[in-house]
């Protein structure tokens, strides 16, 4: 089950990626990479806790307020990303803060993952 797990961990860090290089590429609008990107985390982010929450065998410990955060913030991540491609595929001009609202809370979400401890 650890080699699933794994799996599911490639999938979140692939999903940020695309959430914040694909923020970095597109400036001032978003992209389809981004709006997938942060799909992508929230799905595999859900799974990953749920997989550590049911599974003993992976022996993880959760800090919940910690995910709890981090869930608030990748739902307005994606929220951003949704709402400006949205606006970019009916042909109005980008709003260059939503796009960045996006790329700077994922980054957020990344520092809270990696210096929370």
């Amino acid at each position: 089950m650890d080699f699933v797990y794994n799996v599911v961990v490639v999938t979140h860090l692939l999903g940020m990626a695309a959430v914040v290089g694909g923020w970095a590429a597109g400036r001032p609008g978003v992209n389809e990479v981004m709006v997938w990107g942060a799909r992508a985390q929230i799905i595999s982010g859900v799974v990953l806790v749920g997989m550590a929450e049911s599974l003993s065998s992976l022996d993880k410990d959760l800090n919940m307020v910690k995910i709890g955060i981090k869930l608030v913030i990748s739902v307005l991540v994606a929220a951003f990303a949704e709402m400006a491609r949205a606006d970019a595929k009916r042909g109005k001009d980008p709003v260059a803060w939503m796009s960045d609202a996006a790329g700077g809370l994922a980054i957020v979400n990344v520092l809270i993952a990696a210096l929370w401890v």
